[in-house]
Formats: C-alpha cells, sequence, structure tokens
C-alpha cells in the first residue's frame, strides 16, 4: 500500500511516545507508591533495596520490551479505518501481555520487587497514558486532515450496487478517516480514469463491485501499479471463501482445502476455555439476582421463571433457558401473529409491541436481562458467550443455501450481528455480519465484541 508521508511520521512517532509514556506510568506508579497517602495504610517496605535510579533501569527495560509486544500486537501497523475502540482494546491487551510476562519473571527469579502494588499501578496507569498520547496522535491529525488537507486519501470509487453507495456514503459521513471521493463510476473506463487522474488526481481506487470481466480488472490493476495507485476491492463469495485456507502436499502435489471458519485447532479448544470460565464466575456473581428476577417475575404473571426453547446447532437440536418475558403458553400464540411480523426481509419473526409479553417482561427485554440465563447453556457447552444468534427450526426450515452458514459454530449469547443493530439490521446484513465473524474469528475479535456489547447493555435500550 502507497503510504502517504504524514502517515508514516505518526507511525514512527507513536513508538518512542509509547516509551514515554510507559516510563511516565512507572514513575507515576513509584510516586503514588511512595506517596505519604498511601504509605501511612501501607508502609514502604522496598525503598531500601530498590533506590529511584535502579527502578529507572528497570522501568527502561521493561518498556522496551513492552514496545516488542506492542509490535507484535499489531500497534504500529498503518490502518486509517483504526476505530478508538478496537485500538483500546489492543492497547488492554498488550499491557496485560507485558505484565503477565513480569509477574512471571518475578515468580520464577523472586527478583526486583514485591511490591504488588506499584506492578498494577504501572499497568492501570500504562493504559491510561498509551491511550490518552494516541488519542492526541489522532486529534493532531483529524485538525490537520479537516484544516490543511495533510494526509487526505483522494479515492475513486467504482461500482452500481449498494455496497458502492455504502462506502460512498461512509466518505460523507466520517471526514475524520481521511478519504476524499473524487469521482464516483459506475464501471471500468480506463479512458476516462485515465482522464480523472490527469485532470484531479487520486491516491485510491476502490472496486466496490467486484462482478466484472476479469480481463478489465486486470487491466485496471496494471494501471495502479503502473501510477502507483492504491487498489482495494470488495470480494465477492469464491474470494470471501478463500479467506481460510490449509495447503498440504500429498504426491509432491499442492491440495488446498477451504475451511469453514478459523475457529479450529486450539482456537476452538481456548474459546471453550473462556466459555467455561466466564460462564462460571457470571453464573456464581449473579446466582442471588437470578434469585431476586425469578420472584418478580412470579408476582409479575403466572408461568415458570424460565422458559426453555429450542434451537439448533452444528445439526443437533437443543434448548436454551431465559427468563420468561411473556405469558403462559405463548409460543402456542404464535401462529396468530405470525401475519404481523414486522421483518418481511427474511424467516425472522419480531413483533415490536408484543401481546404477548408482560409488564416486567418489557423490562428484562429492553434491558437484556432475559438472556443471561443461557450462560447455563454456554456452561454445558451448547452455546458460547460470543457467536452467531441462536437459530429456530422453522426459521431454519426457510433458510438459503448462503444462510445456513450461519450454522457453522455454536450459537452466542452476543455477537457481531448484536453489536452492530441487533433487531434493526435486516436479515441479509445480520447473515453477513456472522459470516464474516465466522471466517474472520480471533480472540482479539470476541474480546472486541465483549466489550461492544458490555456498552450497549448500558445505552441501548431499542430490544424488544
Amino acid at each position: 500500500m502507497r503510504m502517504k508521508r504524514s502517515e508514516l511520521i505518526f507511525t514512527a512517532i507513536l513508538v518512542p511516545l509509547d516509551f514515554f509514556m510507559l516510563i511516565l506510568a512507572g514513575m507515576s506508579a513509584y510516586f503514588l507508591r511512595t506517596s505519604s497517602f498511601v504509605a501511612e495504610k501501607r508502609p514502604v517496605l522496598f525503598n531500601l533495596n530498590l533506590p529511584i535510579e535502579r527502578y529507572l533501569e528497570i522501568i527502561a527495560v521493561v518498556s522496551l520490551i513492552w514496545l516488542v509486544i506492542f509490535a507484535l500486537s499489531g500497534m504500529y501497523k498503518i490502518k486509517r479505518s483504526n476505530l478508538l475502540l478496537e485500538e483500546f482494546i489492543k492497547i488492554v491487551i498488550a499491557t496485560s501481555t507485558g505484565l503477565v510476562l513480569i509477574v512471571v519473571y518475578i515468580f520464577i527469579k523472586r527478583e526486583w520487587f514485591d511490591s504488588r502494588f506499584i506492578i498494577l499501578a504501572a499497568w492501570l496507569f500504562a493504559i491510561l497514558f498509551i491511550s490518552l498520547g494516541r488519542l492526541a496522535i489522532r486529534k493532531i491529525q483529524k485538525y490537520l486532515i479537516h484544516r490543511h488537507r495533510i494526509g487526505i486519501h483522494k479515492v475513486l470509487v467504482i461500482g452500481k450496487d449498494s455496497i458502492s453507495k455504502k462506502i460512498i456514503d461512509e466518505f460523507r459521513q466520517k471526514p475524520g478517516l481521511g478519504y476524499q471521493l473524487i469521482k464516483h463510476l459506475q464501471f471500468i473506463n480506463l479512458r476516462r480514469i485515465r482522464a480523472i487522474k490527469r485532470m484531479n488526481g487520486f491516491d485510491d481506487i476502490i472496486l466496490a463491485d467486484p462482478d466484472f470481466p476479469r480481463e478489465e480488472i486486470l487491466s485496471l490493476v496494471d494501471f495502479c501499479n503502473e501510477k502507483r495507485i492504491n487498489f482495494k476491492f470488495v470480494p465477492n463469495l469464491f474470494q470471501t471463501l478463500t479467506t481460510n485456507i490449509e495447503i498440504d502436499i500429498l504426491s509432491s502435489v499442492p491440495i488446498i482445502e477451504l475451511k469453514k471458519t478459523s475457529l479450529d485447532g486450539w482456537g476452538k479448544i481456548i474459546k471453550r476455555i473462556i466459555d467455561i470460565i466466564g460462564s462460571s464466575i457470571g453464573l456464581i456473581i449473579l446466582l442471588p439476582f437470578f434469585i431476586l428476577i425469578g420472584i418478580l417475575i412470579k408476582l409479575d404473571s403466572e408461568g415458570p421463571v424460565f422458559v426453555k426453547l429450542k434451537r439448533i446447532s452444528q445439526g443437533n437440536a437443543f434448548y436454551f433457558y431465559k427468563f420468561r418475558s411473556m405469558i403462559k403458553n405463548a409460543e402456542k400464540m404464535k401462529k396468530y401473529l405470525v401475519r404481523y411480523n414486522e421483518r418481511k426481509d427474511g424467516p425472522l419473526f419480531k413483533i415490536k409491541n408484543d401481546p404477548r409479553i408482560t409488564k416486567f417482561g418489557r423490562f428484562l427485554r429492553k434491558t437484556r436481562i432475559d438472556e443471561l440465563p443461557q450462560l447455563f447453556n454456554v456452561l454445558k457447552g451448547e452455546m458460547s458467550l460470543i457467536g452467531p444468534r441462536p437459530h429456530q427450526p422453522d426459521e431454519i426450515a426457510q433458510y438459503k443455501k448462503h444462510h445456513k452458514k450461519v450454522l457453522a459454530i455454536k450459537p452466542g449469547m452476543t455477537g457481531m450481528a448484536q453489536v452492530s443493530g441487533s433487531s434493526g439490521l435486516a436479515f441479509e446484513e445480520e447473515v453477513k455480519l456472522d459470516t464474516y465473524y465466522i471466517e474472520n474469528w480471533s480472540l482479539f475479535l470476541d474480546f472486541k465484541i465483549l466489550l461492544k456489547t458490555f456498552l450497549i447493555l448500558f445505552v441501548d435500550r431499542t430490544a424488544c
């Protein structure tokens, strides 16, 4: 990718900036621990064998190690569309990894100092200071883009479908991304593209609609290589399928396997371990809360506290649990309400003001508390903390072939579709998001979805 000089400069600045912030975090932790405010409650015992000069040397070494971890975590990659939340999550993961390495070293060697307060404080200060430093850099970049057009990418978009419009709208709504739309062409026309290049100039070509003749696309790629223009494209179905491949050799012949998901091998094992730990901790913490909710449900309406609903996961049927938010025998009434279904874009059933929902049930749904008993399903291995939405048998019967991709992995309590619009999404958009998750799974992506879920729980009340 051809980069702007300003992008290279700001990326280079991040390294010394992070190093300075790590030193600052370490010193802040030291002075906080030795301050009279903390020392009165916990006497300082390490200052004799750890003078400030020695402590500075240790911080410098640890900071250099953390910079290596940051680099391996992708914190110095140039990615214009990096979201603040995504960058913050990377900072938390990278600094936490550094913290774990320090703790392991101290445990094995039994060296340096025995102040757990300093270690934890330095970790928290590191997250805070590095986040603030990078936020300041972002603000400066956006200022330079907005005021002086420094670092802006001029873009030519090619395509005649809805995706082209979506990309263009994104550029217009988010000028801080640093993209300026020069022209939108519906078809590949090299003569016209060359003319636009001469008159206006542009840095990137985005082929939003890949369904053009192969020869035309190759000619466009050659043109981009010749003029040193960044070429980007939206993949079609087959190109998406090839994102997860494994190559093997049989009798000197290369064999390529198209995998359903990157969630394979150790990834599946780690994800299951996290599910067991997360669901166990959640159930222990929430048990008193479950009892209170159960009492309120019984006081509000007749019927059981929990409901069991049949769902399909990886070809197998199971029953998942929810707090009852509807009147007794609500599922039997569904056939009489089908004509009022507001989801006309697919097989899903949704009524915003469903008459079957109880008064307290409406509160449970708006706060999404009704979903919490699914922690039992996660613990049993029927669901995961994060994955596609659970699927009803009657809905699956109406799925088209490409919809069934979302059945490849366990459903989740939350997922990419749920944090990207939930019930407000068109069914096809929901399938696309869940398919993307399946094909691009990573622990980092799971962590990001989990964090977004917690944020939504406090600010979004659109569930019905």
